[in-house]
């Protein structure tokens, strides 16, 4: 039985309490589902969450600002359930950041289709010269009367060749680095837009590499303002980060999980694993691993809901750590199944091969450590 007593937190509301209640009864009977068709099992799950009402959490098309406090559990759970699950949910979300934060009227009627899961979205920030280093894309787009004409490339986009909408970071040259970044919104069928390669990955998710070959698109296109992308970005991951924590947390509790319902029902020596204190260790360390990523996940998105203006050290102490340890976590996990933690289509096995990627993607563990250091710093310094 999955830890619950994290619910009873001052950092969440009954609100939280009672919508984990519903989506973990939801996941009960609804995931796991069949991964052999990657690309078919995100469309049926975007299409399913979006009828059961779980996207309505995803973005916001009138009314409050994201709850990241909600985005944190929901992704946790669907995470502890099924990796594809937190996967289709969150890029319904990231992809439609931009958007949800920035976006005007008519860009905002999107999201009745995102949200109601009938459209799949994409984020398309990362190049092959440019992941962490958001400033240095290549990706230009270039006025052409009232509108753009975008040329360059990006890769490593989930969603990839399944999306119907993308929101598109590109340079428009209002100034160098990062001050010359723009947003735009771009429908998967807009001409120049095309799938150059489907990328196969050890947790298989939809992935892809886009190219834009003179690829022209209205003035009505550009998310915020010219220029402005790169705060757009940042903003986004700034709201997203602390969840993808929450992602790795659920991967971490699940394996623990499965740790202690093998090492009480397995006997080593003719008695219970669990009597073993090198297993009674492991089982401390994990425990405690969990807990505290679990409390800078919850500070970060209670810090975000509470008014901060932004939260990039919270959110950056949260994902660095609780990727980093839903790794050791995973890791200990598959220690203590022995041979049949290495074995295809076991639990531990495919939360082995989950967990990797969350310690590069929206920002690698090495970048959130100079994240984390610069606010640091600035602190002490009074910059």
């Amino acid at each position: 039985m999955p830890d619950r007593s994290f619910l009873d937190w001052p950092f969440l509301d009954d609100r939280h309490r009672l919508l984990a209640a519903e989506l973990e009864a939801w996941c009960a009977a609804s995931l796991p589902i069949d991964h052999s068709d990657v690309d078919a099992a995100c469309k049926g799950l975007v299409a399913k969450l979006g009828a059961d009402g779980w996207l309505e959490h995803s973005a916001s098309r009138d009314g409050p600002a994201l709850d990241v406090r909600t985005l944190c559990l929901i992704r946790e759970t669907l995470a502890r359930h099924d990796a594809l699950a937190d996967f289709a949910f969150a890029m319904q979300g990231l992809g439609m950041g931009p958007v949800t934060l920035f976006g005007d009227a008519e860009q905002k009627q999107w999201l009745s289709q995102t949200i109601a899961g009938t459209a799949i979205a994409g984020f398309a920030l990362s190049e092959p010269a440019s992941g962490s280093d958001v400033a240095n894309l290549a990706t230009a787009a270039a006025r052409d009367g009232n509108g753009w004409v975008l040329n360059g490339e990006k890769t490593w986009i989930s969603n990839g060749g399944i999306a119907d909408i993308y929101t598109v970071f590109a340079r428009t040259g209002e100034g160098p680095g990062a001050r010359g970044l723009s947003c735009f919104l771009v429908p998967a069928n807009t001409p120049g837009l095309s799938i150059e390669e489907r990328i196969d990955v050890i947790a298989p998710h939809p992935l892809a590499r886009l190219a834009f070959t003179n690829m022209r698109l209205p003035g009505s296109a550009l998310i915020g303002t010219a220029g402005k992308g790169f705060g757009i970005a940042m903003s986004v991951l700034d709201v997203f980060r602390s969840t993808v924590g929450a992602a790795a947390l659920g991967l971490a509790r699940r394996a623990l999980d499965e740790a202690l319902d093998r090492v009480t029902k397995r006997k080593l020596f003719g008695a219970p694993m669990a009597v073993m204190p090198t297993v009674q260790a492991s089982l401390a360390e994990m425990a405690l691993d969990v807990d505290a990523a679990a409390l800078l996940i919850y500070r970060a998105a209670w810090t975000k809901d509470n008014g901060a203006a932004r939260v990039s050290r919270e959110a950056s102490m949260a994902k660095l750590h609780a990727t980093e340890i839903a790794q050791t976590v995973i890791d200990k996990a598959v220690q203590l199944h022995g041979g049949d933690g290495v074995r295809s289509g076991q639990t531990v096995e495919a939360l082995y091969r989950e967990i990797r990627a969350l310690r590069i993607y929206e920002g690698a563990s090495e970048v959130q450590k100079l994240i984390i250091a610069r606010q640091v710093l600035d602190a002490a310094t009074g910059d």
